[in-house]
């Protein structure tokens, strides 16, 4: 087993203490498929862990998702996707980011900046304190989580295809045809307007694509329309901004500027 193996058996241990119950490793779902191969077969795509009991699936996410390694992409060999190793593992990802939220599971990402790691993303293992960090992944059931699938699902069902984001604190981005759109949501709180300040600055930092066919979107709950609604209409225009709502029923509504 390598280290990286050996790091996802550990993280998902903690998680199976945590949850009081063992979880279904590298279970695949039906409806979860990689690309043909030269069959004409999908190979169905696994999951690091699923709790059935909790309609959870948790994935843990090495170094090899967020930066090239060599080791890992194999940049020489094309897939059956057409792409090197790297570029296949961020479009199964975004498969499986969009897929189990549609399918109604909640899915929770871990990497190795979530816990207790060195410079290159091997865990020290210091159990107490990843168990504290793992423990506070799994409780995030909050509103922006509702937010996020919620408005992932409209997206699907409007013809776009989510994909993993360029920025990977980006909440959502999409792509439909030539369209491409990058999020930012937010949940219910009691700070709306700061929370929608904070999101319009995390959408400015983000504007690094001059394309007319890239626009950016705001998501919010309904209680926080108001607040999103501050900046005036023309400004969202200008800086090519959507305002969308999520009601308390999961509907989308696009805001019109």
């Amino acid at each position: 087993m390598s280290g990286e193996e050996k790091d996802k058996a550990y993280v998902l241990d903690l998680c199976d203490e945590i949850l009081g119950v063992a979880g279904l490793r590298e279970h695949r779902f039906d409806w979860l498929r990689g690309d043909p191969g030269a069959t004409g077969r999908q190979a169905r795509l696994p999951v690091d862990s699923y709790w059935p009991g909790c309609r959870l699936v948790v994935d843990y996410r090495g170094v090899q998702y967020d930066r090239p390694v060599p080791i890992f992409d194999k940049p020489e060999t094309l897939t059956v996707s057409g792409v090197h190793r790297g570029e296949q593992r961020a479009l199964y990802a975004a498969r499986r980011e969009t897929g189990i939220p549609a399918h109604g599971l909640r899915l929770v990402l871990i990497r190795p900046a979530d816990l207790d790691a060195d410079g290159s993303g091997r865990l020290r293992r210091t159990r107490d304190a990843d168990l504290a960090s793992v423990r506070k992944l799994l409780a995030r059931t909050g509103d922006e989580d509702r937010v996020t699938d919620a408005f992932r699902r409209w997206l699907i069902a409007e013809g776009w295809t989510p994909v993993a984001p360029t920025d990977k604190w980006t909440d959502v981005e999409a792509v439909r045809g030539d369209e491409r759109l990058v999020g930012e949501a937010k949940g219910r709180t009691e700070e709306r307007g700061t929370d929608a300040d904070i999101a319009y600055g995390q959408l400015l930092r983000r504007m690094t694509d001059e394309s007319p066919a890239t626009r950016y979107a705001l998501i919010v709950p309904t209680s926080s329309v108001k607040a999103a609604e501050r900046v005036p209409a023309e400004v969202r225009r200008l800086l090519r901004i959507d305002l969308f709502e999520v009601g308390d029923d999961d509907s989308v509504i696009h805001r019109a500027s």
